[in-house]
This record gives C-alpha cells, sequence and structure tokens, in this order.
C-alpha cells in the first residue's frame, strides 16, 4: 500500500497559472476558448469569448468553427472537464 504523509498546496497552479493566456476549455458540452481573464474557487471569467463547434486537426491553426460569443464569458468550474493552452488556436 502507498500512502501520501504530506500534502503541500502549491499557489499559483492549476487555472490562475494560465491567467492572462489564450486558453482552450473542454466543458461537459461544449468548447470554450478565450483569454482566462479571471479565475474564482465556482467560475472563470474569459474575454473575448467563443464556442467552438468543429475544432478541426489540432495540428492546423485556428479553429474549422468558433463563433464570437460576448467580450466577457463565465463559465462554471463545476463543468470544466480539462483546459490549457492550444498551440496556433
Amino acid at each position: 500500500m502507498k500512502k501520501i504523509f504530506n500534502v503541500t498546496e502549491v499557489a499559483g497552479q492549476g487555472l490562475e497559472a494560465l491567467l492572462g493566456e489564450k486558453v482552450t476549455i473542454f466543458s461537459l458540452n461544449y468548447i470554450y476558448h478565450g483569454i482566462l481573464a479571471g479565475v474564482s474557487e465556482t467560475d472563470v471569467l474569459l474575454e473575448d469569448a467563443k464556442i467552438v463547434y468543429e475544432t478541426g486537426d489540432f495540428k492546423e491553426k485556428g479553429f474549422k468553427d468558433s463563433q464570437f460569443i460576448a467580450k466577457e464569458w463565465r463559465l462554471r468550474t463545476s463543468c470544466i472537464e480539462s483546459y490549457g493552452v492550444l498551440e496556433g488556436k
């Protein structure tokens, strides 16, 4: 059996580490893309937010079909499956 004895909280990890970056967020139903402008325990704030209907090849520049939503858009953190910075997107 393996056990963890010490837990260390490291500030600035997770979503916080990506503040100011263009991120892609995969949620339960949709994919969102924009500048990560804010993070709280329950929500994230995207600026120049887009919803991505079709990604196309991830190696290609941009998305095949993405639509502008709003200058600011909030997402619930409870619906986020994964997130990150996609090169060329």
